[in-house]
């Protein structure tokens, strides 16, 4: 997960705590129209991307202010039209909403109170592949739409087995802005581990988030870097960092970071612009 947006993505985490029983059992029942949801709020990036795939339009009555921005979220284009909320307890109340969708807020006293009010789901961060399933499954009950999750796993399932794997020992950084460098343990690592590539931090003992400057980076020898496509541009010394001499002849694979930052369908995509990517790099 990029820094940038894992910050941004925590911070917007307003949800509620509780579980949904009633609405999980409408759902259970088959996910008849009128035991369905039908005043969705989303609290958080991530679970603005799986309400978006998994409900109905007409259900939502909220995502976060950042569900249409294209450089953080993977159904931007989808979100268009649909109302928007800046994290304000006032707005959700005003809705009055029968289902809260998103990840436990812990900074803010008024917004988590709201778990009191309203019928919830707690979406925990997804590290792999297996909890990104979990949180479809998850939400695909809550909205009432059981179906659609299923059908989304089928396909998801079915696009990743015929993602390549590469050549065996192929060493990989996913280096960050201002040189932070994702480690084992996150979903990058996961889809890393998934196509074949052997993660750069794990190599050098590092944690699930360090940084690691030019020189270090240069030294280290990875046969492939993994940016934020968003990178290719300098825009700050975060980003001109990225560009330094010493490291431009290691290959690139640019990704964007909307595929990365929250665990859902966009894994597939980011796993084969992974391994397409990886599978042009000549051996050294």
């Amino acid at each position: 997960m990029a820094l940038t947006a894992y910050l941004r993505s925590t911070a917007l985490a307003i949800g509620g705590l509780l579980a949904i029983a009633g609405t999980a059992a409408g759902a259970e029942r088959g996910g008849a129209p009128d035991a369905r949801p039908k005043r969705i709020v989303s609290v958080n990036l991530c679970a603005d991307q799986l309400l978006v795939e998994l409900a109905d339009r007409s259900q939502i009555a909220g995502l976060t202010r950042y569900a249409t921005d294209a450089q953080m979220s993977a159904v931007a284009a989808r979100a268009k039209g649909l109302s928007l909320l800046h994290s304000s307890a006032e707005e959700i109340m005003a809705i009055n909403p029968d289902l809260v969708i998103g990840m436990p807020a812990r900074r803010n006293p008024a917004i988590r109170a709201l778990k009191t009010r309203y019928p919830a789901v707690d979406l925990k961060s997804a590290d792999d592949y297996d909890a990104i399933l979990a949180s479809i499954r998850k939400v695909a009950l809550a909205v009432g739409h059981p179906e659609r999750g299923d059908a989304l796993i089928a396909r998801m399932n079915r696009d990743l087995a015929s993602v390549p794997r590469v050549r065996r020992g192929l060493v990989a950084a996913y280096w960050q802005r201002r040189g932070y460098l994702t480690g084992t343990g996150t979903l990058v690592d996961d889809m890393m581990t998934r196509v074949g590539l052997t993660n750069l931090a794990g190599k050098l003992g590092k944690p699930a988030l360090s940084q690691v400057g030019v020189e270090e980076l240069a030294a280290s020898r990875p046969d492939v870097l993994i940016v934020d496509s968003a990178t290719d541009i300098v825009v700050d010394e975060g980003t001109a960092m990225m560009h330094h001499p010493v490291i431009g002849s290691i290959p690139r694979i640019a990704i964007p970071q909307a595929w990365t930052v929250c665990g859902g369908p966009a894994y597939v995509r980011a796993a084969r612009a992974m391994a397409q990517g990886a599978g042009r790099i000549k051996p050294r």
